[in-house]
Order: C-alpha cells, then structure tokens, then sequence
C-alpha cells in the first residue's frame, strides 16, 4: 500500500465539529476516523441501493417499536 499526504481547506467550525464527533483533539486523527468510516458506511455508497437499504433498516426499526 502506497500512503500519501492529502490536504483540504475547512472551516474552523467544521473541523472543530470533526474533531468533537470523532471525540479527538487532533486533526490527522478526526480525519483519519472521518475517512475510514465514510469509507466502510454502508450509506455512503451513493447509489439506489444506499437509499434501499436505508429504508429497509427505518422500516425494520418500526416494526420493531411496534412489537
């Protein structure tokens, strides 16, 4: 595996969110945490199948309130 250097431009709000969801201090960290789970989420997948799937879990979840 090749590991590169990769940078972008946030708000200081929006990194200071990242860093509280991610509970970090540090930047590298959120990051890393913020790109290693929009990666793996299954609803990142930006497809019809995401919507699906999505809807599937909510319907799921009602019916088990329901019971």
């Amino acid at each position: 595996m090749k590991i590169v250097h990769a940078q972008t431009v946030l708000a200081e709000e929006q990194l200071m969110e990242l860093k509280k969801k991610c509970n970090s201090s540090s930047t590298k960290e959120a990051l890393t945490i913020a790109v290693e789970h929009y990666l793996e989420c299954e609803y990142t997948d930006m497809n019809e199948d995401m919507w699906a799937k999505k809807m599937e879990k909510i319907v799921q979840k009602k019916k088990e309130l329901q019971n």
